[in-house]
């Protein structure tokens, strides 16, 4: 789903930022936020599904990524990318966010994510990186 994304890479400064959320059954918990910006490859971000819907709600997040609704317009959604050293704040309206969500959450329910995992897939994965014994 296409966003209209405003970033504030620092106080004072805005820039408008097209930006796409991602959600894929194969990744049941996770949702990706790319941000399309003056790069030849967009910069996404991964965060989960339930950090989002929750920020929806309420404050969100203690790591990487919070997200709450806008103090100066609660029908904006902020979202806090932060790396060490530095933090962007997106703000993109909720409305969009939230129907996203609610997509989402037709293809996989909230607490049937486990079941649309291939754990024998992530096994395989494990083992393969692994180094044998000799």
């Amino acid at each position: 789903m296409r966003l209209d994304v405003v970033v504030s890479p620092c106080p004072g400064l805005r820039v408008s930022v097209p930006a796409r959320l991602r959600y894929h059954r194969a990744d049941p918990y996770a949702v990706h936020l790319d941000c399309h910006a003056d790069l030849d490859e967009p910069i996404t971000w991964l965060f989960g599904r339930e950090l989002l819907a929750e920020g929806l709600r309420g404050r969100a997040g203690i790591g990487d990524v919070t997200v709450r609704r806008s103090e100066s317009d609660p029908e904006l959604l902020a979202i806090a990318l932060n790396t060490p050293g530095h933090t962007a704040v997106l703000h993109t309206p909720a409305a969009p966010v939230r129907d996203f969500l609610l997509l989402s959450q037709l293809l996989v329910p909230p607490g049937t994510e486990h079941e649309h995992l291939d754990t024998g897939a992530l096994l395989r994965h494990l083992l393969e990186d692994r180094p044998r014994p000799e």
